[in-house]
């Protein structure tokens, strides 16, 4: 029997319960599954970037694990390229709906108008993320001084407050399901019990032919970029949320360790996950 692991981190041993439903379905269609924590040795004939969401805090360790890990899925390249959420100004050059987004540096000092989010370049779990009030400049240059580094600024998009964002999940380059995600930058967001993540409010979701369309053009950029077939990416996250006109626009695409959301997913999706897991196996 082929062997599986699951990558998480130590505060983390088998991830955030999400993905329990998997190991079942992987055992059901020949894999045996595991968990690994990243930055062990891991043999396996494909190891998944699951919940490793400590990585920002020691991101060259993290890619150089990810380097030397014989079969990762998604590979290697695409984890370096998507871990820095500047991929997100590389996707509007190729002609995506993407949030306005600038990548600036502490010092800046060009803020938008109103409202606007400032995040770490590299982050998971929201953390480091803040939510600037229209006109509050000295709250955002001393949250963009603590973050040391390159960060995101992005406008708020009011919508979230309402509609929240939609989260289209694609395994092996085809659509499996979708849920919705709250709004987090929130006063009363904290974070779970691991301080890993912030605690999001989920439910299932069925997203527009427009959310699928974009969804779709988000992909086939992202594969182009990366020099790459759709179905070279076992799994993919595409988070959006409506603009001021209330068409859909890009927030995130997470290549690397995303949520799933198989608890808000219909029974068939820890199955649909296992096939892809399947495929990508055949191809090895």
């Amino acid at each position: 029997m082929v062997k599986v692991l699951l990558a998480t981190c130590a505060s983390l041993p088998e991830g955030d319960g999400d993905d329990h439903a998997v190991i079942d379905a992987l055992s059901d269609v020949g894999v045996a599954a595991g968990w690994t924590v990243w930055g062990e040795r891991a043999g396996a004939d494909l190891v998944v970037v699951r919940s490793t969401w400590d990585y920002a805090e020691r991101l060259a360790d993290f890619l150089s694990w990810c380097s030397s890990v014989p079969a990762l899925a998604n590979p290697a390249a695409v984890v370096s390229w998507n871990v820095d959420k500047s991929y997100l100004v590389d996707l509007a050059a190729a002609g995506v709906p993407v949030v306005p987004t600038r990548v600036v540096s502490p010092g800046f000092t060009e803020w938008p108008e109103g409202e606007f989010v400032i995040k770490p370049t590299v982050g998971a779990g929201s953390r480091g993320a803040l939510r600037v009030a229209a006109g509050d400049r000295s709250g955002a240059a001393a949250h963009l001084d603590s973050l040391g580094g390159p960060a995101l600024v992005q406008p708020y998009q009011s919508a979230v407050d309402s509609a929240g964002e939609t989260a289209l999940v694609y395994f092996g380059g085809h659509y499996s399901h979708a849920f919705a995600k709250g709004a987090m930058l929130t006063p009363d967001a904290r974070l779970d019990e691991s301080g890993l993540y912030v605690v999001e409010r989920l439910s299932a979701a069925s997203p527009t032919a427009a959310q699928r369309l974009v969804a779709e053009d988000v992909l086939d950029a992202a594969a182009h970029l990366l020099g790459l077939r759709r179905s070279d990416l076992l799994h993919a996250r595409v988070d959006l949320v409506a603009g001021d006109d209330g068409e859909p626009l890009l927030l995130e695409l997470e290549l690397v360790e995303p949520s799933l959301g198989f608890r808000q997913a219909d029974a068939a999706a820890p199955l649909r996950f296992a096939s892809a897991v399947r495929s990508a196996l055949s191809v090895r």
